[in-house]
């Protein structure tokens, strides 16, 4: 079974998914269609969106795509993975509203779990809370029918689950230590630092965040191969 990444720039990219995809027998590739929008892409069993600077917002052709995109995987029950901006992508794409959160929401912070999380397959056996690592600036409405998962203080809706198999994350379980210092040294993200509080430190609950990946992407990874999801 083969898994498309989506990447919004190079610098965001699957981090810690990778080896989990891996793990559980499934091919996977990137694609980066800010290059090239509208190029032909090849089957795929499911779908991942990651990060990136931009706005779900924006009037850009390689998002307006991925929003098709992520429609057609919904029609066709297949599962998707949506991170950050790919989380917000999600949204958009069931209905809801993505807009500015009142405050950035940059380092590591605790996120809760709600009781529908308590039931999640991915989620059912975390601690609550959990200290876990964010970057953004924007958020969604919770979509439709979806499932609340979980919240921050700074951010009420930070996952949700919409249907078997798709799933947005606000914050990054992704990441590696060095993913994050990379980050900090990014052109892109300049202004978003001047705005934070505190500095961030890319190793200060990384052994947890590793096994929180392994544990959440592992289990959305093996549901993928075994055709857990499946709703038709």
């Amino acid at each position: 079974m083969h898994v498309l990444a989506f990447r919004h720039v190079p610098f965001e990219h699957l981090g810690r998914i990778g080896p989990a995809l891996e793990a559980a027998g499934l091919s996977w590739e990137y694609v980066d269609l800010f290059d090239d929008p509208w190029r032909p892409l090849p089957q795929a069993d499911a779908l991942i969106f990651m990060g990136g600077p931009m706005s779900a917002n924006d009037d850009l052709p390689f998002l307006r795509r991925e929003l098709e995109l992520i429609q057609d995987a919904l029609a066709k029950g297949r599962p998707v993975l949506g991170v950050c901006l790919g989380a917000q992508l999600l949204a958009k794409a069931l209905g809801a509203r993505v807009y500015r959160n009142p405050v950035k929401e940059i380092g590591w912070y605790p996120v809760f779990w709600t009781e529908a999380a308590q039931r999640d397959p991915l989620l059912h056996d975390l601690r609550s809370p959990e200290t876990v690592f964010h970057w953004h600036g924007e958020t969604f409405d919770l979509p439709e029918a979806a499932e609340w998962l979980a919240w921050s203080e700074a951010c009420r809706h930070q996952a949700f689950r919409a249907t078997p198999g798709v799933y947005g994350f606000q914050f990054h379980l992704e990441v590696t230590p060095e993913m994050i210092a990379g980050w900090l040294e990014e052109d892109a993200n300049a202004g978003d630092l001047r705005e934070i509080q505190h500095p961030v430190d890319p190793a200060y609950n990384a052994a947890r965040l590793q096994e929180l990946a392994a544990r959440v992407f592992g289990r959305w990874a093996r549901g993928v191969a075994e055709g857990a999801f499946a709703t038709g």
